[in-house]
């Protein structure tokens, strides 16, 4: 039985102590995009403020920075004592000429009796309808009156434009505000990654260009990509702007910066896999084929690494020119 179990072992041991499959590739000129990094900012497509529409006293303020709030929604109220002491004043009118229009039509109707017995004159009853008008004209005004204070009032109450994160709020209760002025500001309609691109770089951007998030070394496998949806034409500080939609970007910090990567050009380059290439003494090696089929070593001066459709390439700067043969072994 021992001996049947060392028969076992060596056919084993001779199979992983095998050398690896190889095989040839062509060593051939591919075009390598270049990339600049540069920092995005986390922003909101809109930023709105929520203004008051009348002066006076922030007496309610229910919101702080952070809190979400819908379209509509109340926000802060602000109070101006003297349209209550309109209103006070607009009722008072209105009761005494509410008591001259009981008196007037009482009047009215006692000189109509008169006339119909012909105590009075036509004219006579003619005053006295139009003493029921005027009064009557001068109660609708001031009913109107009544209508716009009352709206002025209802405007006191600041309502959230549209909704959204509250981005700041600029005043505090008890503030005294003016017609205009902001009490908080909303941002809203999703978010997405604002870029200033130094203005040499510009020249090879497009709209849909595919732009690389959250990257870190050249080759590092890519954490999420977005697309580039909006060039602005001013240029301000040597600096274009330029808006990247990004799904599923995190907004819980709006102004947040993250690394970007930008295509601004486009090279050609020698790329052979990583694993063509073996390290000793400290420089790096590739195996080629040369004439009779027989293959050497050479050393090669590698530069940058990027990802090609799940493998790891490198850049060759020196030592491998094109058309020749690259021997690559698989372990």
């Amino acid at each position: 039985m021992k001996y049947m179990r060392l028969l076992l072992v060596f056919p084993i041991a001779a199979l992983l102590a095998a050398p690896g499959w190889s095989e040839t590739l062509l060593v051939q000129r591919a075009p390598v995009v270049e990339w600049k990094a540069v920092f995005g900012q986390v922003e909101t497509r809109n930023r709105v403020p929520a203004r008051v529409r009348i002066g006076g006293t922030i007496v309610t303020l229910g919101v702080t920075e952070g809190d979400r709030v819908e379209a509509g929604q109340s926000i802060a109220v602000v109070e101006d004592d003297k349209l209550a002491f309109q209103l006070d004043s607009v009722d008072a009118r209105l009761e005494a000429l509410g008591a001259q229009m009981e008196t007037a039509t009482t009047e009215l109707e006692r000189g109509r009796a008169l006339l119909d017995r012909g105590v009075i004159t036509r004219q006579r009853f003619d005053m006295l309808q139009t003493n029921v008008d005027v009064i009557g004209g001068e109660i609708r005004s001031l009913q109107s009156q009544r209508l716009v204070t009352e709206q002025q009032v209802a405007e006191g109450e600041v309502l959230a434009p549209e909704a959204g994160v509250v981005l700041s709020v600029p005043i505090s209760l008890g503030s005294v505000v003016t017609p205009g002025e902001a009490v908080a500001v909303i941002g809203g309609g999703g978010v997405f990654l604002r870029l200033a691109v130094p203005e040499r770089h510009t020249r090879n951007l497009e709209e849909g260009n595919e732009i690389e998030i959250g990257t870190g070394a050249v080759g590092a496998e890519l954490r999420q990509t977005g697309r580039l949806v909006k060039l602005y034409p001013q240029i301000e500080a040597g600096r274009v702007q330029a808006d990247v939609e990004v799904e599923g970007l995190d907004s819980r910090f709006i102004g947040r910066r993250i690394p970007v990567r930008l295509p601004v050009g486009e090279r050609t380059a020698i790329l052979v896999p990583q694993s063509a290439l073996s390290r000793q003494g400290g420089l790096d090696f590739v195996t080629v084929e040369v004439a009779g089929g027989e293959t050497m070593h050479r050393v090669v001066v590698p530069g940058g690494s990027l990802q090609r459709d799940g493998e790891t390439w490198r850049e060759i700067l020196t030592g491998l020119s094109a058309g020749e043969t690259l021997v690559v072994t698989h372990e």
